[in-house]
């Protein structure tokens, strides 16, 4: 794993894979805590990630010693997301053997919870924002919701081809972002598990999505090659409903973005990863156009 560099400014910073970058020298960088490779990453708080592997193992980390605090070991076959609930006591993660598991920093090194279901493997994620409530997707075309405390599904909703890539909960509201190898963006109403609204389809592929923190922007990414297609696309949450603004630049798939915290000085950012060996930094509203 290369190391990691640090650099926020009004335009696009690169970061890649084998350590060179537009950087000003190492951050940091985590110590292997997986026998095999890493295959989703959670911030737990300021101090701790979560990570998921093809080793069928959780790691539970410190950012700043490198170090693995916990471990948890429990699924069949290699993790494909993990996420984690705002008290931080709780990490999920998801695997190709259908099953989801609940585990807690302070108890066993067991799990919590079991919550199998899916016919296939769990690609989605999240948590309602009061802890009740899990929300997953799947390659078998469904989004199911289920009771944190009692492992009970609570509905099932299927859409044909929709082959879910990620989830996320918007912050404050009873609404999912799914995004899905159709195309297709829809926000979920998970009081009914209903679709509430579908944004218009992209051309390629939506790899992912995320909801800025105060609830009014969801970004998604998009599959590609050559340079066409890679982009981020930023959409209102809000009335309108449109897009915002797209982040272009990548040569290749974009697999992750992720809204940025504001600092007290710097104005809002996204940052995205692609299959071409980088990770970029965007400015929110201008696309990187200072």
């Amino acid at each position: 794993m290369g190391k990691l560099h640090s650099k926020i400014s009004l335009h696009t910073a690169k970061y890649r894979a084998d350590g060179s970058g537009e950087g000003t020298g190492p951050f940091g960088q985590l110590g292997p805590v997986h026998t095999d490779g890493v295959t989703s990453v959670a911030a737990l708080d300021p101090d701790l990630c979560v990570s998921g592997g093809r080793d069928k193992s959780v790691a539970v980390c410190s950012w700043r010693s490198g170090a693995a605090l916990r471990r948890f070991l429990g699924h069949e076959r290699e993790v494909t997301k993990v996420t984690c609930a705002l008290d931080s006591n709780r990490v999920f993660s998801a695997s190709r053997d259908k099953i989801v598991m609940m585990w807690e920093l302070r108890g066993t090194s067991g799990p919590r919870q079991r919550f199998p279901g899916h016919d296939l493997v769990v690609t989605g994620l999240a948590v309602s924002p009061d802890v009740s409530q899990l929300c997953t997707g799947s390659r078998d075309n469904t989004v199911c919701k289920w009771d944190i405390e009692t492992g009970e599904c609570l509905g099932r909703a299927a859409i044909s081809r929709n082959l879910v890539t990620h989830l996320c909960w918007v912050p404050g509201e009873p609404y999912v972002i799914q995004t899905s190898e159709d195309k297709t963006i829809r926000v979920w109403d998970s009081r009914e598990l209903r679709v509430a609204h579908t944004f218009p389809a992209k051309q390629h592929i939506q790899t992912c999505c995320d909801v800025s923190q105060d609830g009014r922007f969801c970004l998604s990414s998009s599959s590609g090659s050559s340079g066409e297609g890679g982009e981020a696309t930023l959409w209102d949450l809000r009335q309108t409903r449109n897009r915002v603004c797209e982040y272009k630049g990548h040569f290749q798939t974009t697999t992750s973005c992720v809204f940025l915290p504001r600092g007290p000085v710097f104005t809002p950012g996204v940052a995205t990863a692609s299959c071409d060996g980088t990770v970029k930094v965007w400015d929110r509203d201008t696309g990187g156009r200072g």
